[in-house]
């Protein structure tokens, strides 16, 4: 009994792992604040689950559990506060769309506009509903059709044309250690990209022929990022939270490319 007792009291208890479902355009920023959390004493480890925004919180209302959910939008986490399952919203980045392209594409800034609507021009973007990005795009597009004029027509030929190629329930996984926008403009399914400032640069740091441009203001869309505990998240999460809303944190996801919220 004597050995038993020593057992129990040399081992110490291990904090339990904090899970944190978060939007796939904040991988390497969380992973980054993630280590900095774990250097924390007495936090444990974390565990991040990344992907599509709407997927993640489809997956929580249907009862998975997790710690924190940081959200590419402020829609999704306000769903879950709305229901119960959450705390309440904050903002904690932002973001906006540019265009990432191939440089067969010929895309320069005096001529994006119109290479998007160009019938030869494979345009990729993400999926609507499901990921935010595609929201955003979606936005994009209308905006660009209220210009009027030759751009009148321009959101019923996006909405034609555009590849859905990410954050859809079908779409494949990125591959590993890779920008799923990279690797899909370096493998041809599409000319340009649609998508977060934030992921083409990452996207061309990897493919470093490919060409980032920002959209012209009057047709770009802001993208507010929100983060909520969820159920009985406890101390920990909190701890999380403060890291990231902090200047330590907030410092990261401007090295990323984000903006202050």
């Amino acid at each position: 009994m004597a050995m038993g007792v020593g057992l129990a009291g040399g081992a110490a208890a291990q904090p339990a792992e904090l899970v944190v479902y978060a939007a796939g355009s904040l991988r390497a920023a969380l992973t980054e604040v993630g280590r900095r959390y774990e250097a924390l004493p007495e936090v444990g480890k974390v565990r991040f689950v990344f992907g599509a925004s709407g997927l993640l919180k489809d997956r929580l209302v249907a009862g998975e559990e997790a710690d924190l959910f940081a959200s590419a939008n402020m829609q999704h986490p306000q769903a879950l506060a709305d229901a119960g399952k959450a705390g309440a919203v904050q903002r904690f980045a932002r973001n906006r769309l540019c265009l990432l392209a191939r440089p067969e594409a010929r895309v320069t800034t005096d001529n994006l506009l119109g290479r998007l609507l160009d019938p030869a021009v494979r345009v990729g973007t993400s999926t609507p509903k499901a990921d935010p990005s595609g929201d955003y795009t979606w936005e994009m597009f209308r905006k660009l059709a209220a210009r009027g004029g030759p751009y009148a027509g321009a959101y019923e030929t996006l909405d034609r044309k555009a590849l859905q190629l990410t954050g859809g329930p079908g779409s494949p996984p990125p591959p590993t250690g890779r920008s799923v926008y990279g690797a899909l403009l370096e493998g041809g399914q599409a000319d340009v990209f649609v998508t977060y400032c934030t992921n083409a640069l990452q996207a061309r740091q990897e493919v470093p022929g490919l060409q980032l441009h920002d959209l012209p203001d009057d047709v770009n869309v802001a993208a507010d990022y929100g983060v909520v505990r969820l159920g009985a998240s406890g101390a920990r999460a909190q701890r999380f939270l403060d890291l990231l809303l902090g200047a330590e944190g907030q410092a990261i996801l401007r090295r990323q490319g984000f903006a202050e919220p």
